[in-house]
């Protein structure tokens, strides 16, 4: 395969016009994997989109709470939209090539948001250590000023320290193999082909994962302590369970984001697991938390059902109306 080759400081760099992405090749049914996994994009393209719709036009869900939720939405969208269509072109209909800029444009946007999702978490955690431990400065503390502020940084943040991860792996040679045994043009895995020093770029990886997605959960973590030592503290039994049932959901977002990628990080620890059982637990921990986020949300908070709800009534009364006027119409012709 010809390579193109870029001149820096001296030193030939070396870059493939693409990799050939690997996986799944010894897994049965992977073609109705595949059609899963698309049905679950089209359902948290929808659902996500109608969280954000709900909340955008409901002057009353403009709160620092609502406004979290809605990035949790972004994120989702985009998250899904960087790896399932790519998974769907390179394994459901055989065209795993992926072109080198467009490999590394894919490997930003996953990390980029997989990063965010997991801030995001954190964030409504701190929501609720605010609107549990301290009740009374949770106005004032936790306004939409302070909220907008905190979420605009965490873009930036994420956005320029994936930025920089990636563009050092831009900086490798990569003469000797192109296929990338991953699902999508994964960090480690496309590092791991590079026939110059990569040493800074794994080391970097490791510190990214510690930094962003243990940082994150370890807040987590300590702002429920934080919470149930609030609510143990509380003398009414009603006002702790009503303390508590504010957390059901984000409970529900971090276990389902965290607790795969917790198995399989203790699994693959201890086991020697095939590298295609590996790609599917990663794309299913990957794709679903997305899909189940904004359903969780519509279920699950009070606020946003009555709002969904009042939106399909709306949308059926509207409807029946019009079927009314076509038959009078109809009636009248006759």
């Amino acid at each position: 395969m010809s390579s193109l080759r870029t001149v820096l400081n001296d030193s030939v760099i070396i870059h493939p016009p693409g990799f050939y992405l690997i996986a799944f090749e010894t897994l049965p049914y992977i073609s109705l994997y595949l059609i899963f996994l698309t049905f679950v994009y089209v359902v948290a393209v929808l659902f996500n989109s109608l969280v954000i719709y709900v909340i955008a036009f409901d002057h009353r869900l403009h709160t620092p709470k609502y406004l979290a939720v809605v990035n949790l939405a972004v994120v989702d969208i985009i998250f899904n939209t960087s790896i399932i269509p790519s998974m769907i072109k390179a394994f459901l209909f055989k065209n795993n090539f992926i072109q080198f800029n467009l490999c590394f444009v894919q490997m930003f946007f996953y990390y980029t948001f997989g990063t965010l999702e997991s801030i995001t978490l954190a964030i409504l955690a701190y929501d609720r250590l605010i609107a549990i431990c301290f009740p009374l400065r949770h106005n004032s503390i936790n306004t939409l000023r302070s909220m907008s502020c905190v979420i605009g940084l965490t873009w930036c943040f994420a956005l320029g320290i994936i930025a920089f991860s990636t563009g050092i792996i831009t900086r490798l040679s990569f003469c000797n193999s192109v296929r990338v045994s991953s699902f999508f043009c994964g960090y480690g895995a496309v590092s791991r082909l590079a026939c110059s020093d990569y040493t800074l770029q794994l080391y970097l990886a490791l510190y990214l994962v510690f930094l962003l997605l243990l940082g994150p959960f370890a807040f987590i973590v300590l702002s429920y302590m934080s919470v149930l030592v609030t609510v143990f503290r509380m003398k009414s039994v009603d006002s702790r369970v009503k303390a508590l049932t504010t957390c059901v959901e984000h409970f529900i977002l971090v276990t389902v984001f965290y607790a795969p990628l917790i198995s399989i990080f203790i699994i693959e620890f201890y086991v020697q697991v095939h590298p295609d059982v590996r790609a599917l637990g990663n794309s299913l921990a990957a794709c679903i938390p997305p899909c189940i986020n904004p359903i969780v949300y519509s279920l699950k908070t009070k606020e946003i059902k009555i709002r969904v709800l009042a939106l399909v009534r709306k949308t059926k009364t509207g409807t029946d109306k019009c079927k009314s006027k076509a038959q009078s119409l109809r009636e009248d012709s006759l």
